[in-house]
């Protein structure tokens, strides 16, 4: 018995990796690495946009544009840019209004 070997129609194009698929995956580590400088925000979520329109294409294609667990990690990676994002802003905030009530107060020795 000869293996069966599956034949592809000859206009039918070769499968290629999707060219924003490492693009989704730099900006995504660019956000994760400068997450907790505020300004991973922007590529993190340049890359969240260029994940969408790269599952988006991959779709369409139907098949032939690869790529996908390039894009997986890039959105983690953005992920986790935006969230730390946040907690350094939730913690710039939680600084700022302990130092401007005065931080904690400190009371005299004999006091309970």
């Amino acid at each position: 018995m000869q293996p069966t070997q599956e034949t592809r129609h000859p206009l039918d194009p070769d499968p290629v990796r999707s060219t924003k698929a490492p693009a989704v995956f730099g900006l995504g580590l660019a956000g994760a690495v400068a997450g907790l400088f505020v300004g991973g925000i922007v590529p993190a979520t340049i890359a969240l946009l260029l994940a969408r329109q790269a599952r988006r294409e991959a779709y369409a294609s139907g098949g032939y544009l690869t790529g996908r667990d390039w894009i997986r990690r890039g959105e983690r990676l953005a992920w986790i840019g935006i969230m730390l994002c946040l907690v350094t802003v939730v913690i710039a905030i939680v600084i700022g209004i302990l130092d401007w009530t005065g931080g904690v107060q400190d009371y005299a020795p004999g006091v309970d």
